[in-house]
């Protein structure tokens, strides 16, 4: 689902759908794996934990969501607006922050929803 990208990020391809919910989300099952895979190696151990993709110029906390199609990140119709993506829905590649670069994102308020 991600792959290497660079020293902060890995990059993914996933359909960029707009909800009414409130945050950001993508299917719990594959959250959880993503949690599992990606930052278990790098000393985070927690699945529940949000995770932070990029879309666009806008970094994104991302939940796990029940109902979400998989491979699918399910995004508020306001948090849209503020991106690139056009006639959604759409395949579009996020990029997905390792978990350094993850918790300074969300130390510092930079990963919105």
């Amino acid at each position: 689902m991600f792959e290497q990208f660079s020293n902060g990020y890995y990059l993914g391809r996933l359909y960029v759908e707009p909800t009414t919910r409130e945050r950001v989300q993508m299917c719990r099952d594959q959250h959880e794996r993503v949690n599992e895979q990606l930052y278990a190696d790098e000393g985070i151990n927690r699945v529940d934990r949000p995770l932070v993709m990029k879309l666009g110029s806008q970094h994104l906390a991302v939940h796990a969501g029940d109902g979400v199609p998989a491979d699918t990140l399910s995004v508020p119709e306001s948090v849209l607006e503020g991106t690139d993506v056009r006639n959604p829905p759409t395949f579009q590649e996020v990029l997905l922050a390792k978990a350094d670069r993850a918790d300074q994102l969300l130390a510092m308020g930079g990963a919105g929803r």
